[in-house]
């Protein structure tokens, strides 16, 4: 008994490894995409956390502020001439507050904890009828441009 082989005919000779490559080129594209994917949700897992710890330093500082009311315009930093952000968030003008509360211990927290995060950038503003806006800036890291939080609150004397 003889086997016999079939042959494919020519012009079908490779097709099995050109769709082997092609199927090849699919699945890697895929996995391309997906780490791509993957870098794009851990920078705005990042901003993310950046915004949060952002808002909670701002509210940290005007729950002090609303605990020391008759102090309250010792807060006042970078005021940007009466027009809160200095007319443009993250430029602030002014002078800096001399209370202890933001000039140490706020500043400090908000310097070790947000990327960037200059001392001269951080604005806390006293408007009419006690109106604070507190306005946290930070650039992260391969960022070119600020990112902010502002905070409003009526602090009643």
């Amino acid at each position: 008994m003889t086997a016999t082989i079939h042959q494919l005919p020519f012009a079908q000779r490779g097709s099995v490894l050109l769709e082997a490559l092609i199927a090849l080129l699919i699945f890697s594209m895929g996995i391309l995409a997906i780490v791509g994917m993957q870098a794009v949700a851990i920078k705005n897992s990042a901003d993310a956390k950046y915004r949060a710890d952002a808002s909670y330093l701002a509210n940290q500082i005007l729950g002090q502020m609303w605990a020391d009311r008759p102090n309250l315009a010792s807060y006042a930093n970078y005021a940007g001439g009466g027009v809160p952000n200095g007319g443009a968030a993250c430029s602030p003008t002014g002078a800096a507050s001399t209370n202890a509360n933001v000039f140490t211990n706020w500043q400090t927290t908000v310097q070790n904890t947000l990327p960037n995060a200059l001392a001269n950038k951080q604005q806390i503003f006293i408007g009419a009828s006690n109106l604070v806006t507190v306005t946290v800036c930070w650039q992260a890291p391969q960022d070119k441009v600020w990112h902010n939080f502002a905070a409003t609150a009526q602090i009643n004397g």
